[in-house]
């Protein structure tokens, strides 16, 4: 089953179960999946799916820190029930020692031997990495690893 079939099944069940709020995270994943596909014409994949939902979830983040600087609770908990939704569609994180390999592996395929040679690493490394670590993280660790 394809991802976009599975968000589409859990919105049926949610439906069904009248969870309102659950429901409403997923129609606007599936709102957003909707309006790239309209406005790019094409059909999403699985890994554009995941490009979306990260989108998302970095948006909400956002969201919870300037809700909660605003003392807005309330608003900030829906944001952390909708990345908590968001988060069941998202492939399992890599572990540190998986992108600290991935890291070595693609530094050397790419021959990169300075922090300039830092965008060849990241383009090689980005759709491996897409939705399972954080590539703010990963850009540090390639950086430092280039600096040495």
């Amino acid at each position: 089953m394809s991802l976009k079939q599975q968000i589409t099944e859990d919105m049926k069940t949610a439906m069904r179960a009248r969870d309102t709020a659950r429901l409403g995270a997923i129609r606007l994943l599936l709102s957003a999946m909707k309006q790239r596909e309209v406005d790019e014409r094409i059909e999403l994949s699985d890994a554009d799916i995941v490009t979306i939902i990260d989108k998302m979830i970095k948006q909400r983040r956002d969201s919870i820190s300037q809700f909660e600087a605003a003392a807005r609770q309330e608003l900030a908990d829906i944001e952390k029930f909708e990345i908590s939704v968001l988060q069941t569609y998202m492939p399992q994180p890599m572990t540190e020692a998986e992108i600290a390999t991935a890291v070595a592996a693609a530094i050397a395929s790419s021959g990169a031997k300075s922090p300039q040679e830092m965008g060849k690493v990241i383009a090689l490394l980005k759709p491996q990495l897409a939705g399972r670590a954080d590539m703010g993280k990963v850009s540090a660790l390639v950086k430092a690893r280039l600096s040495q």
